[in-house]
């Protein structure tokens, strides 16, 4: 058994390697367990490791090797600063996913100028509710609903909202659909959706598939049937100057830019590549005419 920080991450970083893993979870899961910062941890390497602490982070790695992704081992996932609670039942947020925010504030900035104005924002597929949550607590005059097909993802996404003190209004249904019965209009919309086409599934790591919910990674045959049906469903429910956004699969820009571009012949569409430059968000910006 190893007894300094620096053996006990020597060891994982090795294990896990071995089992085709990202060797730099030991890392994470390390100061987990320790209760400290990076940098705290890579100034004590040296130090002696509490025998129980070392056998809870042996458990740990060993779970991560057999395919349980370190969220679920610690029961939480960083996200655009906050630290949001995840379990089986949502997908773990990722860092992609905070250009989505990033670029919706900018965009909102430039469409509706003042920060204090009243906007209504719809994230669909709110899963643990962080684009929700989030856009609320950057932007905290805008009224945010989250909606989501799972009660079991929105129990996640209410417990984010109440320990991260975000006042979010949150509807089950499925996409849209709680909208448009209801005529609710919203100035800005906001969507994660399902977009890995089902033929991916064989070639995906069983951290992906073995423990996140199928219903918010896979989308049909060619991955586009979730765009289909907003494209479908948001003329009822955006107001006639607005805006979409919504994250996308790396190659699907092209396909999902003309689906919302024939759903919306007036609107200034843009497909926005990531910091690796693959097409990662879609952008639909309406203008009152």
């Amino acid at each position: 058994m190893y007894k300094t920080v620096f053996e006990a991450l020597k060891w994982a970083s090795s294990f896990l390697k071995e089992h085709g893993r990202d060797e730099n979870a030991g890392e994470l899961l390390l100061r987990h367990y320790l209760k400290v910062s990076r940098a705290s941890l890579l100034a004590g390497l040296r130090d002696e490791l509490p025998r129980d602490i070392g056998e809870k982070f042996r458990e740990a790695v060993l779970r991560h090797a057999e395919g349980v992704p370190v969220q679920h081992i610690t029961g939480y996932e960083e996200f655009y600063g906050r630290v949001f609670f995840v379990d089986k039942n949502v997908l773990i947020p990722r860092p992609e996913t905070e250009e989505l925010i990033a670029g919706a504030l900018e965009r909102i900035a430039q469409i509706f100028g003042d920060a204090d104005k009243t906007l209504a924002l719809a994230d669909i597929g709110t899963g643990s509710g962080a684009i929700a949550i989030t856009m609320k607590l950057e932007r905290p005059s805008l009224q945010v609903t989250g909606t989501d097909i799972s009660g079991a993802a929105l129990s996640v996404a209410k417990k984010n909202a109440g320990s991260l003190g975000a006042d979010v209004e949150w509807i089950k249904g499925d996409l849209l659909q709680p909208f448009i019965g209801s005529g609710r209009k919203f100035d800005i919309i906001l969507s994660n959706p399902p977009y890995i086409p089902e033929g991916d599934k064989e070639g995906m790591s069983i951290v992906v598939t073995g423990h996140e919910p199928h219903t918010a990674l896979f989308a049909g045959e060619d991955g586009l049937h979730f765009y289909r049906r907003l494209a479908e469903e948001l003329p009822a429910v955006v107001k006639e100057q607005a805006l979409i956004g919504v994250e996308i699969g790396a190659g699907q820009g092209e396909a999902v830019a003309e689906l919302f571009q024939a759903a919306f012949p007036g609107a200034d569409v843009e497909v926005v590549f990531d910091i690796n430059g693959k097409d990662r968000i879609v952008f639909v910006k309406l203008f009152k005419k």
